[in-house]
């Protein structure tokens, strides 16, 4: 009866976190995606996968975040399929994947330079130069579609 009760209060807390953390993790699934988000059926897809990844590994996510948890294991998925998205109608299509990934990570989720640079594998010059030239192409594209 025990190991049921335990259980049923990790399905509980896993449950209240999503509930918590599945909107947010959803829009930063269809940002790298460019979907858009009422219809993202990759980023939906990817999400899924990353909840699955996260609840497996619950029991050992005591003290750490699992909403930084499950976010990286977003931007995982994505990077190992960013070839089946191409960009479809969202506002971040017109950038390549590494772009998104760097752009989605250090401006709307706000993860530190170094942090986004260790977890992507790259030196933090390297993210600070992708993130840049993410910015230029939207504004430029925004000044455009203004002019």
């Amino acid at each position: 009866m025990g190991a049921v009760d335990r259980r049923s209060g990790r399905d509980a807390e896993f449950e209240a976190f999503v509930a918590g953390a599945a909107g947010r993790l959803l829009h930063v699934a269809a940002l790298l995606t460019a979907e858009p988000p009422a219809r993202a059926p990759a980023a939906r897809r990817i999400l899924a996968g990353a909840l699955a990844r996260t609840y497996a590994q619950w029991a050992r996510l005591r003290g750490d975040d699992p909403y930084d948890h499950t976010r990286r294991q977003v931007c995982a998925a994505y990077a190992r399929t960013a070839w089946r998205h191409p960009g479809g109608g969202g506002v971040l299509a017109p950038l390549s994947p590494l772009e998104r990934l760097v752009l989605v990570m250090r401006i709307y989720e706000g993860v530190a330079e170094e942090v986004t640079a260790a977890q992507l594998g790259l030196p933090p010059e390297r993210v600070e130069a992708v993130c840049n030239r993410a910015v230029a192409t939207l504004r430029a594209g925004a000044a455009a579609g203004a002019a």
